[in-house]
């Protein structure tokens, strides 16, 4: 198992750099001088090239790639010109709505798609069937913002059940704190519901009908507890990879619900930063999304031998 980790860690590294590389190139090589942009229409030559001095921009880019990539290994994303703050303090405070958000997406996505996965399998062919893959369907197919925008104006306008918009942070009530996040939780977590439910059935088709669960029903095993225990286990590792993935695309992928909702996390963050050509943020908040999506899915890889021991991860 150490043995894997390590070569798990070591593989993240070309992983890194290729995204460092990315993310470096598409801030700097993207049309526009940031100095100007930056400092406003009113700005003169000299206050453009004095701020692209400061900023260090004139120099070539191998050097200011190698510069940024220095500080990053020291932990210093660079500092904000707008917000006036490093940037690694402006994504821990913006770092908890996303969490926050993205922890119940996953909770709701998973409340409705493990439960319709494993109905849907079982009833295969069935009216049951037909609807719940129906549904999950149009889960995949509507964008999260327009299914936002929809639940805005009928839960929240015309009902008056839940906030519009805004965001209440955790220490004000765990109740103020979740009612907030109901809505765009619901908006982003219904297209990995669909994509869950999905695989859920998929992989349950496949167990079902072999030979230990015909085994474990012919012992006279209670239904409930052959789908659960007998296959829903064993057809795990494929949907604990997709939630994985799903997890990962939340915290990186919420950033039009974000702003759509008015909740201060990474989304909105970065949004503001584009339209101010903040580039140390931009590429401080990419770097971080990537590195905690390449994290989840490390973690995911870990969780097999533990789930299912038949997994020998430092085998060959």
């Amino acid at each position: 198992m150490f043995a894997y980790i390590i070569k798990r860690l070591l593989s993240l590294i070309p992983v890194l750099l290729v995204v460092t590389i990315t993310i470096f190139l598409i801030i700097h090589i993207t049309p526009g001088d940031p100095a100007a942009t930056i400092l406003g229409l009113e700005a003169t030559e000299e206050q453009i090239e004095a701020l692209n001095e400061e900023l260090g921009l004139n120099r070539p880019l191998t050097e200011q790639y190698i510069s940024w990539v220095g500080d990053l290994l020291k932990g210093d994303l660079g500092d904000s010109i707008f917000m006036h703050q490093a940037v690694t303090q402006a994504i821990a405070e913006h770092m908890g709505p996303t969490i926050s958000l993205a922890i119940l997406a996953q909770i709701i996505a998973l409340i409705l798609a493990i439960p319709f996965g494993i109905i849907a399998a079982y009833k295969r062919g069935s009216i049951v069937d037909v609807s719940l893959m129906g549904m999950s369907l149009f889960g995949m197919a509507i964008p999260s913002f327009l299914l936002g925008l929809l639940l805005m104006l009928v839960v929240g306008v015309q009902l008056q059940w839940l906030p519009v918009a805004g965001y209440e942070p955790l220490e004000n009530g765990i109740w103020a704190h979740v009612q907030y996040l109901i809505l765009p939780g619901i908006s982003l977590g219904a297209i990995q519901a669909a994509l869950i439910t999905r695989m859920t059935r998929a992989s349950m088709l496949e167990v079902l009908n072999l030979n230990y669960v015909k085994t474990a029903r012919s012992k006279g095993l209670k239904e409930f507890s052959v789908l659960l225990k007998h296959a829903f286990r064993n057809a795990f590792l494929p949907i604990l990879t997709v939630i994985g993935q799903t997890f990962g695309t939340l915290i990186t992928g919420a950033v039009v619900v974000e702003s759509i909702f008015n909740i201060p996390g990474l989304g909105q963050l970065i949004m503001n930063s584009i339209e101010r050509r903040d580039f140390a943020v931009i590429q401080g908040v990419v770097f971080v999304a990537t590195l905690m999506y390449v994290s989840i899915n490390l973690i995911i890889d870990l969780l097999y031998g533990v789930i299912d021991p038949r997994v020998r991860l430092d085998r060959k």
